[in-house]
């Protein structure tokens, strides 16, 4: 394994710091917007990013920048450092990246024409619909919401919420995962269809908070409810009974994706805390001084570099064998690194006092997010029992 960074990817890299510093934390301050649409200056952001090179990253093959997962792993934990302008700007933001590499892979020439395109020129955005508040939707075969063949058509009749990007008034269209053979064996009971949000019978029904967040900057979050939504059959991706396969190939990029963009929270979190320790003087000297600040920035460096490594291996894997054989360390990566930088920013807001709550520092949108992917794509008590259960396997025809 070699995690240097090859030409191409320092070439990215200079890129992109450099635009970090010209154009994304200059607009933090006046960026965050208390409803549920993004601030205008994100057009002009996107404007900027795609005259830099900067577009579409995350996509390897014909459609994106062609970066390997290696690749790709740094210049995600540059856009982490500013989670909630950075990822939109380069057109790299869930849950639109998801949506993108289904569409990609999965999508019909006609499909990829009217939704892939548009999405991939940033014209667009778009929600991806599983999570329902009835069942445990971690497990996605528990999903309860029908997708039921009439004739040409599809008739839809569900309920959805926490849908990342539906408050957002450019949300498009919607990827639903529902079932369309309850009587199918398990893994094949589900399939996908693409929503359009002005469909008849698609209702969405309010925005959802994140720890009293709007979200905004992401798109929000909704509740959906949709009552005999009817849709071509055409609207199908893929095959009927695919839509679990599907969902997994979606959710691996996408965890290692959000892991790489937390190591780059974590770094700007330690920076924050380095420079409050320097700065701060109670009692007669820094903060810099007291053995428990040093304590946490230290630990906080140790955390950091395990996590990037695991991260880093991960993408290696991804890349060299496969989504699948990079399953282990993929459910590794979103089981730790949430929670390892959820415990780095809470030892900065912790030292900046007060004001680490407050909006004079990004710390506290930042530990939000860290606790939140805790929960989005499957909770840690999920993959850690699937974990445990592939490492089990290993020796029950030993015993």
């Amino acid at each position: 394994m070699d995690f240097g960074f090859d030409a191409r990817t320092e070439d990215y890299r200079k890129k992109l710091l450099a635009f970090m510093d010209e154009h994304i934390y200059p607009a933090e301050a006046g960026f965050h917007s208390d409803g549920w649409e993004p601030p205008p200056i994100l057009e002009d952001l996107k404007a900027a990013a795609k005259s830099a090179g900067l577009w579409n990253l995350f996509l390897p093959g014909e459609h994106g920048a062609g970066l390997s997962n290696l690749q790709y792993a740094p210049l995600a934990e540059i856009t982490g450092r500013s989670p909630a302008i950075a990822p939109a700007a380069l057109n790299c933001a869930a849950p639109d990246t998801g949506n993108m590499e289904v569409l990609a892979e999965f999508g019909s020439d006609e499909q990829q024409k009217q939704w892939l395109e548009p999405l991939l020129a940033g014209t667009i955005r778009s929600a991806f619909a599983m999570t329902e508040p009835q069942v445990a939707s971690s497990d996605a075969t528990n999903i309860g919401t029908r997708i039921e063949r009439d004739g040409d058509d599809y008739v839809i009749n569900g309920h959805k919420f926490y849908i990342t990007g539906a408050m957002n008034p450019n949300c498009r269209v919607f990827i639903v995962m529902g079932k369309t053979d309850p009587g199918a064996a398990r893994h094949v009971q589900q399939s996908m269809v693409l929503v359009p949000r002005d469909t008849p019978g698609l209702t969405v029904k309010r925005g959802m908070t994140v720890f009293g967040y709007t979200d905004g900057d992401h798109g929000g979050h909704a509740e959906l409810v949709l009552e005999n939504v009817r849709v071509p059959a055409s609207n199908l991706i893929g095959e009927e009974g695919g839509g679990f396969a599907i969902s997994q190939a979606r959710l691996g990029p996408g965890r290692i994706h959000h892991c790489m963009r937390l190591i780059g929270m974590a770094e700007r979190a330690l920076e924050l805390m380095c420079k409050r320790a320097l700065s701060r003087t109670p009692f007669g000297k820094p903060l810099a001084e007291q053995g428990v600040v040093q304590d946490w920035i230290a630990e906080s460096r140790v955390r950091i570099e395990q996590a990037r490594l695991l991260v880093l291996k991960a993408a290696w894997l991804m890349d060299t064998v496969g989504n699948k054989g990079a399953h282990t360390e993929i459910q590794a990566i979103k089981i730790i690194v949430p929670s390892t930088v959820e415990w780095i920013v809470d030892k900065a807001i912790q030292a900046h006092g007060a004001a680490g709550t407050s909006q004079d520092t990004p710390l506290a949108a930042l530990w939000v997010a860290a606790r939140t992917l805790r929960l989005a794509d499957g909770p840690d008590e999920v993959h850690k029992r699937s974990l445990a259960r592939r490492e089990l396997n290993r020796y029950r025809s030993t015993t």
